[in-house]
């Protein structure tokens, strides 16, 4: 684990002249969600995957949003002297990434879905409470739409709804280490914050699907059907929006490379080896 300059805390692996993958992990995690993987990925790529401000090993910035998680990672991009890349999105993840996609198109030469919503499809009535908070964020309906910032709720993210044989392949002290960063100082007002500054996600679908219309950037996903989170229709909706997408979903959790490291970093090998045609930007031909 390295820092650069801003305060990030970055794991990078592999050769500089190899083609780069920008590795994003979701809440409640860090880039040690891509422990597993990184050494595979980085015989063939450049790989970078930092731990977003206030997750992991990274300090918290001053009015934590999305938007400004991605300004953070642009200027780890420029630090590292990373030009254009493949870009791994995965639950906040998602949310950063693709800020950085939809603001230079051109950099991307591919996108890895894991878990990662950018539909309505995907928002199922679990997210009923987190609704009534953007619509009229109080007291009441911030402490129901926070209720899982919790030991128990930080477990969830890993176990809730996932078959017992598959939950028991998943190691404790993953959940364990991140109650233990959430409770520093700070970090559960920052992760209130993000949950409010989730909705300014959610407002540019549209933005978003705009994007994948016009672009149709080269896609993989890899999806974990046991998730509590996103609807099983959004994986549809993907492969909608990127008729041709590869599309992998496999029996796994939320938390896919918990337990499907191995074939995940398989695949992703294989898609980032195939001849790409290159980044797409707004005048580039289908």
């Amino acid at each position: 684990m390295g820092r650069v300059a801003c305060g990030m805390a970055v794991r990078v692996a592999g050769k500089k002249e190899n083609p780069a993958l920008v590795l994003l992990h979701g809440f409640p995690s860090s880039s040690d969600s891509f422990r597993d993987v990184i050494g595979p990925l980085a015989e063939q790529c450049f790989v970078v995957a930092p731990d977003l401000p206030g997750f992991g090993n990274s300090e918290p910035i001053e009015r934590p949003s999305f938007s400004r998680f991605a300004d953070v990672i642009e200027g780890v991009l420029e630090q590292l002297g990373v030009r254009t890349f493949y870009l791994y999105l995965h639950d906040f993840g998602a949310a950063v990434g693709l800020h950085l996609a939809t603001r230079a198109p051109e950099r991307i030469l591919g996108l890895i879905v894991q878990n990662a919503n950018a539909h309505e499809s995907g928002l199922g009535p679990q997210w009923a409470a987190t609704r009534a908070f953007w619509a009229e964020p109080t007291q009441e309906t911030a402490t129901a739409a926070t209720a899982h910032l919790t030991f128990e709720g930080t477990r969830d993210q890993y176990v809730g709804g996932v078959p017992e044989d598959i939950a028991a392949r998943i190691d404790p002290l993953r959940w364990e280490e991140d109650w233990r960063v959430l409770s520093l100082p700070g970090r559960l007002e920052m992760q209130r914050a993000l949950v409010l500054d989730y909705a300014s996600h959610v407002a540019r679908f549209g933005e978003i699907a705009a994007y994948l219309e016009r672009l149709q950037p080269e896609a993989l996903m890899l999806w974990g059907r046991h998730d509590a989170f996103f609807e099983l229709e959004e994986t549809l909706s993907w492969m909608r929006a990127l008729p041709r997408m590869q599309a992998h979903v496999f029996d796994g959790p939320h938390f896919l490379l918990e337990t499907h490291a191995a074939e995940c970093a398989a695949l992703m090998l294989e898609f980032v080896r195939r001849p790409a045609r290159g980044p797409r930007s707004p005048s580039t031909p289908r």
